[in-house]
């Protein structure tokens, strides 16, 4: 053999590190979870976390990359993603607003906070403003029963809420962007 043949072969068999055609580094991450899993499809709820982790949001083409790796029908990808709460196929905003809607807090008003809400921010529960700035949940319970209705802004459990205290920290977020 001559040195050309044996370059040449070397040059196919020299593995090369496997990149996304996006060249975005965040999916060189989300094979390694992969890999550290061995591609094996009980670990899809472990790797969409990571997704969702790196992107924000699960959105259909990860959904199908991940569905690919793990030798998964796209449709049980998407009905996990779907069924699980803390999964979110959509961007979510700089501020979160989660109103109850557990028994103690509907008996005490949490409809009409989440219509207020709903109102003032122009979009519906389970939505993100267009501007991207907030987007507005709900929880079944937050085992916060003792100090209903209870919204969490941005993580921070409130209790004892009114229309006008939901209004004036949307009101804030919106305009300002802060509190």
């Amino acid at each position: 053999m001559d040195s050309q043949t044996v370059n040449r072969k070397d040059q196919y068999t020299k593995s090369t590190p496997k990149q996304h055609p996006s060249g975005d580094k965040r999916f060189k991450i989300l094979d390694a979870t992969m890999k550290r899993h061995q591609y094996q499809q009980d670990a899809l709820i472990e790797v969409l976390h990571k997704a969702q982790e790196l992107f924000g949001y699960l959105e259909n083409d990860l959904l199908y990359y991940i569905a690919h790796n793990l030798k998964l029908p796209p449709s049980r990808v998407y009905g996990v993603a779907t069924f699980y709460h803390l999964f979110s196929l959509a961007p979510k905003g700089v501020h979160s607003c989660v109103v109850c809607t557990g028994t103690a807090c509907y008996v005490k008003g949490a409809a009409n906070l989440l219509a207020t809400v709903e109102k003032c921010a122009k979009i519906h529960a389970g939505e993100t403003t267009p501007d991207g700035k907030l987007s507005l949940l709900t929880a079944r319970c937050l085992g916060a029963c003792g100090i209903a209705p209870a919204v969490v802004f941005d993580g921070t459990v409130c209790g004892h809420q009114t229309p006008e205290l939901v209004t004036e920290k949307i009101e804030g977020w919106l305009k300002h962007g802060s509190d």
